[in-house]
């Protein structure tokens, strides 16, 4: 009888978790129509279990600030995700650990288009700094090297 209440616990448990994962791994993903590294990045992203929805733009730039993302820190594309921006090439993992952490800023950025980061062509030759969006117009500060 044990076994089975705790088997419909778990049940219960994995019911009511799974549509909270599946919409945080939900993102929307804003690029230049001609830009090929994006595309890489969205695959890179379906790869590790997002559903990304892409979306090309010539206004890129305009949805980048209007999400907070302070001028000369932006990345190549813009991306939403349960209520965060992501802002170019930002590897997998620190993705994962902002929608975990969830702290109190508008998002992160990976300002340009690194070589060698996720989606891009080439050998990654240095750390990737990643850095925060404030919600409250402070300075970005780094969230995460990688």
């Amino acid at each position: 009888m044990n076994r089975m209440i705790s088997l419909m616990s778990l049940t219960a448990l994995v019911a009511f978790a799974t549509p909270a994962l599946a919409q945080s791994l939900e993102a929307t993903l804003y690029k230049n129509p001609q830009c090929g590294c994006c595309e890489g990045y969205a695959a890179y992203l379906r790869d590790n279990g997002f559903k990304v929805d892409v979306k090309p733009t010539n206004d890129l730039l305009e949805i980048s600030h209007k999400a907070g993302v302070p001028e000369g820190m932006e990345g190549c594309h813009t991306m939403f995700i349960d209520g965060y921006v992501v802002d170019g090439h930002v590897p997998v993992n620190v993705v994962r650990k902002l929608l975990k952490d969830r702290p109190p800023i508008a998002g992160i950025t990976l300002p340009g288009m690194p070589m060698g980061s996720p989606g891009m062509a080439g050998t990654k030759t240095e750390k990737f700094v990643i850095y925060t969006v404030p919600k409250d117009g402070k300075a970005p500060e780094v969230y995460a090297t990688e």
